[in-house]
């Protein structure tokens, strides 16, 4: 499990260094396996705007991008096609070093002029996510700092949760045992919940069949709701913790069960067959198809 340190700092104040934090949470039982730093490696890394491409004359999986730094107009070649025109990315300029020990030069790639580097958010040592360029807030400016956008270098314990601490598999959990460790008081976070409109029990049904395994399971609906990319805040903490930043709405479902430890999923209302859900076992022989496209028997 990794935990972000600053993430934990919102739910409790604690005054060590990550070292000591790390040992003694280790001697009070959550081992501390690795302390990583995220977030370091992005020293000389802007914000740049793509102001046009093209493909690539003698690359057919290479584009040709016009790229604002801010104060100029740079030429780079792209492999990634996963942004548009107006889209802000994080640029490596000539002269950056990378976390992998690159160091951005000028060059030519298949004979194209190349002044600088789009980048993903592994190659700045953010995640490991190498699935396309990082896409950045659409209001950033061109020029500005990549830390400016992501926050400073941030501190990730990763942590060994036995089977008998399950309290303790949450930001909270860790939080809680963090107050315990230092005498300090726990923040939980606060909740305020505007209900309004047609009550959800006319809108959906919920079934539970097996209430030996699931006692209780709850549903809400929301409406007006639009689908976007998450905030960069809850983005980059997702990353840290390893978690693959999807949309808004799954985002907000990860970002939940990481803090509270509680699983949520969020399911399209107009998708949903007859507005319910049934919580059952499988029946025998009973086949489904899982999101990796394979046929399962149950």
């Amino acid at each position: 499990m990794k935990v972000p340190v600053s993430w934990l700092k919102e739910y409790v104040d604690f005054d060590v260094t990550t070292q000591e934090l790390a040992n003694r949470l280790t001697f009070s039982g959550i081992e501390v396996e690795n302390i990583s730093r995220i977030g370091s490696g992005c020293e000389g890394v802007i914000v740049g705007e793509i102001l046009s491409f093209e493909p690539h004359p003698d690359a057919a999986r290479l584009r040709l991008c016009r790229v604002n730094n801010g104060a100029e107009e740079l030429h780079v070649v792209c492999g990634a096609d996963n942004f548009t025109v107006g889209d802000k990315v994080a640029l490596a300029g000539i002269g950056t070093d990378l976390p992998n020990g690159t160091k951005i030069r000028k060059a030519k790639i298949r004979g194209q002029v190349s002044e600088g580097m789009l980048c993903a958010e592994d190659e700045l040592g953010l995640s490991s996510d190498h699935s396309g360029i990082m896409i950045l807030p659409q209001k950033t400016s061109a020029g500005t700092p990549l830390v400016d956008v992501i926050g400073p270098p941030d501190d990730v314990l990763e942590v060994e949760i036995t089977w008998n601490r399950a309290d303790c598999l949450s930001m909270i959990g860790i939080a809680r045992e963090i107050a315990a460790l230092f005498g300090s008081s726990l923040r939980l976070p606060k909740t305020d919940i505007n209900e309004e409109g047609i009550p959800v029990a006319d809108m959906a049904d919920v079934r539970v069949e097996a209430p030996e395994l699931c006692p209780r399971y709850t549903a809400r609906v929301m409406t007006d709701v639009k689908v976007a990319p998450s905030p960069m805040w809850m983005q980059r903490r997702l990353s840290m913790c390893g978690v693959r930043p999807i949309s808004n709405i799954v985002d907000i479902t990860n970002y939940v069960l990481l803090e509270c430890g509680h699983p949520l999923h969020a399911f399209d209302y107009d998708l949903l067959s007859g507005h319910k859900i049934v919580v059952r076992r499988a029946k025998n022989g009973e086949r489904m198809t899982t999101l990796d496209g394979e046929e399962r028997l149950l």
